[in-house]
């Protein structure tokens, strides 16, 4: 079985290719658009290749047709829990049933990071940010949300049989939008109305992109950059999100918390756009442009949307003190006004048992599981699982 390198135009043709042979009987299966498969491994378009570098590989059959695909890589800047144990990543695979196959592909990935002096991998992971193409799909195999892979069911045993350990579960939560609150979220609500008139709840506009880059840097900073393996976000960085998002942004779903004009928390949806991508195909070329266009169109007028919550976030300060409570109870209002039935949160880790706790607390469900796994180079060596976040 020949491993090549992906370093040519028609090797780049076979990864892109591979997947629609290997989920051409999975109704469910959504393909990413091979331009953002594609922007991950291009140093012009993925920043991570200023501290970083990364490889992939196509494995074939002696027939040279493609049976898996992986890709490892390394971003020097991501925060390591410990010293001791440097972790590079792997993803983006994809393989015939085939352990022996997946074995090669495994195997790839650890000798790479390991003549670079890594001493463990995390995979199936991006060589980004954690909000896509994160983790492996365990359980609830629906439709995937925007920027996430579905997967075969067979790859948790491949993965396994490797000897790749659990390190953590990410948990895709819904609910229907219209699902009555708890009373004590209108209680909060009401309560911030009378006793901290500082207080506003409010989303976003879409034309004062530079408020948006500017509110959504500071909260995001401020509650998330801390976490294990979160890298703290440059202005400059909520900028090109905001610029790269506005064509889909749906401004009615972007919300914020302001104690008088701090934003103190936040809760950023989009439209779920897999809901739209289903019906354009892989390729964002003019044409795919045009029907997304097209799509697009049709799908703002329904009254049945979806939409996906992508961060959640509170400042320490203000952290149990029911500002997320009330945030909701604002934000739900709009969402239902706007035409939006269901939403899936994306995913949360089973590190962060605060924050699922929330997610219980609005009547949500775990809809989906992903795993992050980790592989440690020394066989010996105890394993320890991602630290909790107290």
């Amino acid at each position: 079985m020949p491993l090549l390198e992906v370093n040519s135009p028609a090797l780049v043709r076979q990864f892109l290719d591979l997947p629609a042979r290997i989920y051409q009987n999975q109704p469910q299966w959504i393909s990413p658009l091979d331009q953002e498969i594609e922007a991950v491994f291009d140093p012009t378009k993925n920043h991570n290749f200023a501290h970083g570098e990364a490889i992939r590989w196509v494995l074939t059959d002696a027939a040279g047709t493609g049976i898996g695909r992986v890709a490892a890589f390394i971003n020097h800047e991501t925060p390591q829990t410990d010293p001791t144990l440097p972790v590079g990543g792997m993803g983006f695979f994809e393989c015939i049933d085939d352990q022996a196959a997946a074995n090669e592909l495994f195997e790839a990935c650890r000798q790479w990071l390991a003549q670079r002096g890594l001493a463990a991998m995390d995979g199936p992971i991006n060589f980004g940010e954690r909000d896509r193409f994160w983790g492996l799909l365990t359980d609830g195999f629906t439709e995937p949300n925007y920027g996430m892979f579905f997967h075969q069911p067979y790859y948790q045993q491949l993965f396994e049989a490797y000897g790749f350990q659990l390190y953590f579960r990410q948990y895709t939560c819904y609910r229907e939008v219209d699902t009555l609150l708890h009373p004590a979220f209108d209680k909060a609500a009401e309560r911030y109305a009378r006793e901290h008139p500082e207080f506003s709840f409010r989303h976003a506009r879409k034309r004062d992109a530079e408020k948006l880059a500017q509110d959504f840097h500071h909260v995001y900073n401020l509650a998330w950059a801390n976490h294990s393996g979160v890298n703290p976000m440059s202005l400059d960085k909520a900028r090109e999100l905001v610029k790269q998002m506005k064509p889909v942004l749906d401004e009615r779903i972007l919300w914020f918390a302001y104690a008088g004009e701090e934003p103190v928390a936040f809760f950023v949806s989009l439209p779920e756009l897999n809901q739209i991508f289903k019906h354009v195909g892989r390729n964002f070329n003019l044409w795919g442009k045009l029907r997304f266009l097209w799509e697009k169109r049709k799908y703002e007028r329904r009254r049945d949307k979806k939409l996906f919550g992508v961060i959640f976030g509170v400042v320490p300060e203000w952290q149990g003190k029911g500002v997320e409570s009330a945030l909701m109870v604002h934000a739900r209002r709009e969402f239902m006004r706007s035409g939006y039935r269901d939403i899936e949160m994306n995913w949360i880790g089973d590190f962060n048992p605060r924050m699922l706790a929330v997610t219980r607390s609005i009547g949500a469900r775990i809809y989906k599981t992903h795993v992050t796994y980790r592989y440690q180079f020394d066989r010996t060596r105890p394993f320890e699982r991602c630290p909790i976040i107290r």
